[in-house]
């Protein structure tokens, strides 16, 4: 193969794929970059494997830690199984790639994607989805394509493709767009209540800007790519084909009609049996084994067509909805008494048991991505027991559907998850769906919404999802709400529409017809919106707000905010002192780098020791604050005396009684507890005490002059002067220490007596 290079700027930066030169015995390979973040992207094709009744497509992305300059951590130094980032990137890859393989292809097929290098500020999914476009494009693989992976956020009211990490930080509508050259393929994203229109417009924003990078890959296709091989679907003899719709389409369409999921599949099974019984006595046992698995599928064909054109020609759904009729909603909650939130949602035939936990700092999630550590708090975990289908399977694990489901439902609540400044928490949800008939996902969401609520998290405002459908023949279009199962897999497009009553917050779309127009797209997501508040308000009936209590089994976090420079006070030398506060409380800490300090228990006694204690270390004196303090060191002219954790000040000796003091062991000696109250602190940190002035007056004449003194002091004048056979007061004798008057007139504080 030539080696050729093409670039198409974007953002003022040059988006290049290049093919030829790497990977050269895969079918097809591209190197797409983007500022100094690279992908390597391949794709091959084997041969069929016989038996198959499925697609074997296998889509990876896989990051690599030498992109980003970095050393695989933990025990193991090299790269394991994929992070749920990956595999949400391997799904883009997949959902609009897949549709577009011929009808009836089942060759072994994989696309990787392996990212090379990684500058940290360019995103490298859609990389990877454009990559895997044109790699399959200029292959001998039969697929039609081009497509084109767009990113496109709003930052600051404009929109932007390909933007960086730092402008998805700011963005309020952020969204992955697959484009081909008339239509959208796939959507995946979220927003902070974004309205249909502004939603809209990004769609169609994203579809013009493809347009180049589409261009680019035509161009590269003239010049290296390979003819596509042929492939010739198997199909059934027509005069086989011709005898079923006679044989199954009355039964099938009765069966469609059946209400009860298991009923209505119980009796597609038994049209199914009496077509092969009728079609084996017709054909004969031998040449119905020879076309058993095509006439089978024509079967599924044959549904297809039936359920379609019963909701196109008599505008009814096959449950005898409407297009827009929700089903049936039940909802409650508080139903698991240890758990902090609990709700079981119920849509019709889909039921989610959707929990809400609340822990500290030390349960979040620590990523480690290609562009750094980051802390995760908020948490959604879906789950799709074999049971809730009435199936059997083995359990191994979440497959990529759960991490999809749930990562979709995760974003859909994230916005309204509060700042962890008005509420310090992590949380974690898990929606466990104990029914499927359709939008289970969505249940996630709704379920997630009021577990958040019961568990007392004061969300900004309630979400809700709803999922919606589209059939159409080119003629006539038929728009869903709320898609059983049976829609989801007969319809031409189903998308996810989740948010507030105010706008979207999450979308996911998968359209499998080309030429959607803006009108149909605007009145799909209309209607998916008055779903959607229809089914808030619903849930609303049920609990409108937030519980104002957490569950008495939820920890208790106290904030309290200290000086950044008072947070090694908190932690001690080697973390001895909040190590100490631990175990002396058993309570959680965190302490973070602004000052703000979490203190967690369920025991509330427990967080108020430890608060008192750390209020301890970090209170500061206030002047006319009283402490009880101890004695610390005596000296000739008064005493230091410890009046907080590591903080002591200066009773001078004049400080310590009404009447003179001779000697400071006189009043006090180390070890004692004494009262005092702070007179003066110091530019410079040094505090000067009072004992005098909590002391009552003395009767008599010691009395009338201590109280002068004291108003003399308290109005900025000069006490009345003593004789020289009285008490001194503040003067000490002349040979003595001058305490704190200084050597010319000015305040020596702590210094001590003056050196002859």
């Amino acid at each position: 193969m030539s080696f050729v290079r093409e670039s198409v700027m974007i953002n003022g930066r040059p988006l290049t794929l290049e093919t030829g030169r790497l990977a050269k015995q895969a079918n097809g390979a591209i190197l797409i970059s983007y500022g100094e973040s690279i992908v390597l992207v391949t794709a091959v094709s084997g041969e069929e494997r016989p038996g198959l009744d499925f697609f074997p497509l296998t889509c990876e992305y896989v990051e690599k830690t030498f992109a980003a300059g970095k050393i695989p951590g933990g025990f193991f130094k090299r790269e394991g199984r994929q992070r749920d980032e990956e595999i949400l990137t391997s799904r883009l890859i997949d959902r609009p790639c897949r549709p577009l393989f011929p009808e009836g292809f089942k060759n072994d097929t994989q696309i990787i994607a392996t990212v090379m290098s990684s500058d940290k500020i360019n995103p490298t999914d859609v990389l990877a989805l454009t990559g895997a476009s044109a790699a399959l494009y200029i292959s001998d693989i039969p697929w039609d394509g081009p497509l084109s992976g767009m990113r496109v956020a709003r930052v600051n009211g404009e929109f932007v493709v390909f933007p960086t990490f730092e402008q998805q930080a700011q963005a309020d509508i952020d969204m992955v767009v697959a484009c081909s050259k008339d239509a959208i393929v796939m959507v995946e994203g979220g927003a902070a209540e974004a309205s249909e229109k502004d939603v809209i417009d990004a769609l169609m924003f994203a579809h013009s800007e493809a347009q180049p990078i589409l261009a680019l890959i035509e161009k590269i296709r003239s010049a290296v790519g390979k003819p596509k091989r042929p492939f010739e679907p198997k199909k059934l003899p027509a005069e086989i084909a011709e005898k079923i719709p006679s044989i199954v389409d009355k039964a099938i369409l009765e069966s469609s009609l059946i209400k009860d999921k298991k009923k209505r599949y119980d009796a597609y099974r038994v049209a199914k049996n009496a077509m092969v019984e009728a079609l084996t006595k017709d054909l004969g046992p031998e040449k119905f084994a020879e076309h058993e698995k095509l006439i089978k599928a024509e079967f599924d064909e044959r549904k297809y067509h039936v359920v379609r054109e019963y909701v196109l020609s008599e505008n009814k759904r096959i449950d005898g909805r409407d297009m827009t009729t929700i089903r049936p909603i039940a909802t409650e909650v508080s139903l698991l008494p240890r758990v902090h939130g609990s709700a079981m949602f119920q849509r019709g035939e889909t039921q989610a048991m959707v929990t809400t936990t609340l822990g500290t700092s030390a349960d979040e999630q620590k990523i480690d991505a290609l562009i750094g550590e980051r802390w995760k708090r908020f948490m959604l975990h879906y789950n799709f027991p074999p049971f809730s289908t009435g199936e059997t399977k083995p359990m191994r694990g979440p497959g990529r559907r759960e991490i999809g489901h749930g990562a979709l439902a995760e974003r859909a609540l994230a916005r309204m998850v509060p700042d962890p400044e008005k509420f310090p928490y992590t949380i974690r949800i898990v929606s466990e769906t104990l029914e499927s008939n359709g939008s289970s996902s969505m249940a996630a969401v709704c379920g997630g919404t009021l577990s958040l609520m019961d568990a007392g998290v004061p969300m900004k405002a309630p979400v809700a999802g709803i999922a919606m459908g589209l059939i159409s023949d080119g003629k006539r279009t038929a728009i869903l709400s709320d898609i059983l199962g049976d829609e989801d897999h007969l319809g031409d497009m189903d998308f996810k529409v989740c948010g507030t009553s105010k706008g979207i917050t999450a979308i996911q779309m998968d359209i499998k017809i080309s030429g959607l127009s803006r009108a149909i797209l605007t009145k799909a997501l209309d209607q998916a919106r008055d779903g959607r508040v229809f089914i808030l308000g619903k849930m609303l009936e049920t609990l409108n707000a937030p519980r104002t209590e957490l569950s008495k089994y939820a920890p208790r976090i106290t904030t309290i905010k200290v000086k950044p420079d008072q947070i090694r006070l908190i932690i001690g030398p080697g973390g001895k002192t909040i190590k100490g506060i631990i175990d002396q409380t058993g309570v959680a800490i965190d302490v973070e780098d602004d000052g703000t300090v979490n203190i967690a228990s369920s025991d509330s006694v427990a967080v108020r020791k430890a608060l008192d204690i750390i209020k301890g270390i970090t209170a500061e004196p206030e002047v006319g604050a009283v402490y009880k303090g101890t004695v610390q060191r005596v000296t000739d002219f008064g005493a230091f005396v410890e009046i907080l954790p590591g903080t002591d000040g200066l009773l001078h000796i004049s400080e310590m009684a009404h009447t003179r003091v001779e000697r400071v062991t006189d009043v006090m000696n180390e070890g004692d507890e004494v009262e005092v109250k702070v007179i003066e602190v110091g530019r410079d940190g040094k505090i000067r005490l009072s004992r005098r002035e909590l002391l009552p007056l003395p009767e008599g004449p010691d009395g009338e002059a201590a109280k002068a003194r004291m108003m003399a002091a308290r109005d900025g004048g000069t006490p009345p002067s003593r004789d020289r056979g009285g008490p001194r007061g503040d003067h000490g004798p002349r040979g003595g220490p001058r305490g704190d008057r200084g050597d010319r007139g000015g305040p020596r504080g702590d210094r001590g007596p003056r050196s002859r």
